[in-house]
């Protein structure tokens, strides 16, 4: 049996082959655990929903100026309250969200016992970390969020 090889056979043969490099690329891919692909978050639908109400309450944090401070320092991550806060009313959480690794993510309660809050150094690695401030005061919600480097 005699095989003609012309331009059309050469070319089916290029596009075979270009799929087979592609799928074992889409294959290798969904198999490695080194190629995390996750969403960012679990619930990303539902925190979608939750941008309105977030906004209004990153607007009323605004209010504050620069009173509400969350900064990094060589302790850790420090966050200021006004002082004419009463630390004691003072409630919400904190979360720590770490783009490069989602185990390490952490959500703190707020436990005041003035109105300075540390995390320290020690409870965390260096690099970025994306932070949300969520707590209430006298029945106002506020909302702050930064991006801060730890080194």
């Amino acid at each position: 049996m005699k095989i003609k090889f012309n331009w059309g056979t050469g070319i089916v043969i290029g596009i075979v082959c270009f799929m087979v490099f592609i799928l074992q690329y889409v294959i290798r891919v969904q198999l490695d655990a080194r190629y995390d692909n996750e969403l960012v978050t679990e619930n990303y639908y539902q925190k979608e929903v939750e941008v309105n109400s977030n906004r209004i309450k990153q607007e009323k944090a605004g209010e504050l100026g620069a009173e509400l401070k969350v900064e990094t320092s060589d302790k850790g991550i420090e966050v200021f309250f006004p002082k004419d806060f009463n630390y004691e009313k003072i409630q919400g959480e904190i979360s720590l969200y770490r783009p490069s690794n989602q185990a390490l993510d952490q959500t703190f309660p707020l436990k005041m016992s003035s109105n300075y809050l540390l995390i320290p150094k020690s409870r965390l690695v260096d690099g970025r970390w994306d932070i949300t401030l969520n707590f209430d005061y006298e029945g106002n919600e506020y909302q702050v969020q930064k991006t801060l480097i730890l080194k």
